[in-house]
């Protein structure tokens, strides 16, 4: 008999041109252009974007002709550029029409473990912040990333802020409710910000990890073991649900749910053709109706089920910033690992995109995450190549950067306990910031024509990431 579901809580809680005042503050600091700034690269004081359209993601649309004040890394004012006295100390950004958006969130990213020279994991982590990319949440944790978050934290280096996953808790690691409690109690006092639940899970061990972390007050999500399942998941207050685990066996028809709930083997192509677009629905209400967010990781899952040339996938541009020993790691992976037929990889890859429309239909909070750095996917970039995916499910632009940004900071709020300050373009809001060419909300390529990143008050403009990122390019080339 299943066991009945433990005891929950409702949730665990853990979303033009400058006025004339300004002539003064030109004159003495200097007007910052598109390439450069009047202050330090990279040093937190006040700023004012001048000259900027921006898209707030407080709700659709742009704000015109706007100024954007930001001082000692908040945002303070965002007012129409004929109402805000610019303060004489303040760094000019001239955005020359250009939009300014809220940082993005890679929210499944694979923080390196200590067996990586520390050198790599910043370069690694700068990767993400050259891309846009100011908050990252590590699914896999590792000795040294609390540490590692904290240094973030403190702007010893350059890093998007920095939400960990412990270790992996899996049916291995913890084959009894016994043991899965210590490990629970021990990571819940060392720092982590979530627990990390992975594959082979009893249901036993799964009820006594909700109970125990329950009582620690700390969240829980990632993989679903087959004998848990999703609604069980769901029932148990699964905060997420990553690479849509479990949904392609909601997904099909009750014929065949049936014998997969008897504990059948189902081929991949039989489980395909048995989808059912009203059970897609029902499961997307389902995830609704749980709260649960979604990081559905579309562009990771391609490259594992399609037959890819691994030659032609390390010759992409963005695979330069990556040492040789990872991109030739990839290669064996993807060679080992082998591949689907591709009508069932194509098949695979439109039932997930129907996977994701419903849930967006649905009003259930879908998470912008690539699982990065993993195979072939490069920090940052590989959310570049994760958008065009979204949008193929239906989603619009505006649809898919609020799973990168309003959507992180409720789950950092609700989850997580954080304050959820960020994400928005908003007074009061932490100045994590982009400045783009085009509209975003157009098109999502936009978000490739950076001017400049933002982190926590400090500028980078394109020219410090692009030298930056020569050199890194430079280093691993050997």
């Amino acid at each position: 008999m299943a066991s009945s579901p433990p005891s929950l809580p409702t949730r665990i809680h853990g979303r033009g041109s400058p006025p004339a005042s300004s002539t003064v503050a030109a004159v003495l600091l200097g007007l910052l252009a598109l390439t450069g700034s009047a202050a330090p690269a990279g040093a937190q004081g006040a700023y004012a974007f001048v000259d900027v359209n921006v898209v707030p993601m407080t709700r659709y649309g742009v704000l015109e002709d706007r100024v954007v004040l930001v001082r000692d890394g908040t945002i303070r004012t965002v007012g129409p550029a004929d109402s805000v006295e610019i303060p004489v100390d303040a760094a000019v950004i001239r955005g020359r029409g250009g939009y300014l958006l809220p940082g993005l969130a890679e929210m499944h990213a694979h923080v390196p473990g200590p067996d990586t020279p520390r050198e790599v994991v910043e370069d690694l982590l700068f990767l993400y912040v050259a891309n846009g990319v100011t908050v990252i949440r590590g699914m896999q944790g590792a000795p040294g990333q609390v540490s590692l978050k904290l240094a973030a934290l403190r702007n010893e280096i350059v890093s998007p802020i920095m939400y960990l996953a412990s270790p992996a808790i899996t049916g291995q690691a913890a084959p009894e409710p016994d043991l899965v409690e210590a490990l629970v109690e021990a990571y819940a006092s060392r720092g982590w910000d979530l627990l990390k639940v992975h594959e082979g899970l009893t249901r036993e061990v799964w009820d006594r990890l909700v109970e125990t972390a329950i009582e620690r007050g700390v969240s829980y999500g990632g993989h679903v073991s087959d004998s848990v399942g999703l609604r069980y998941a769901f029932a148990t207050g699964i905060s997420t649900v990553d690479h849509l685990d479990g949904f392609l066996q909601e997904a099909v028809s009750d014929y065949l749910q049936a014998r997969l709930e008897a504990g059948e083997e189902m081929p991949l192509d039989t489980l395909l053709a048995g989808v059912d677009p009203q059970e897609i629905r029902a499961i997307a209400g389902r995830t609704r109706a749980a709260s649960t967010y979604v990081v559905p990781t579309l562009y990771l899952w391609e490259n594992f089920s399609r037959r890819l040339d691994p030659d032609s996938m390390i010759a992409l541009p963005e695979m330069r910033y990556v040492p040789r020993r990872m991109r030739e790691a990839w290669v064996r992976q993807k060679t080992g690992m082998g591949a689907e037929p591709w009508w069932v990889a194509d098949r695979l890859a439109e039932v997930r995109k129907e996977i994701v429309k419903a849930l967006n239909d649905a009003g259930a909070d879908l998470l912008m995450g690539t699982d990065s750095p993993q195979m072939f996917n490069v920090p940052g970039f590989s959310l570049y190549r994760e958008l065009p995916l979204m949008s193929e499910a239906g989603l619009t632009p505006y649809e898919v950067l609020l799973t990168g940004t309003r959507n992180v900071a409720d789950y950092a709020s609700r989850e997580l306990g954080e304050a959820g300050n960020f994400g928005a373009v908003a007074a009061g809001n932490r100045a994590d910031l982009v400045l783009v060419e085009e509209n975003p909300l157009e098109d999502l390529g936009a978000l490739e024509g950076r001017v400049g990143v933002m982190l926590r008050g400090r500028w980078l403009p394109a020219s410090t990431i692009e030298n930056r990122l020569e050199r890194i390019a430079q280093k691993y080339r050997r």
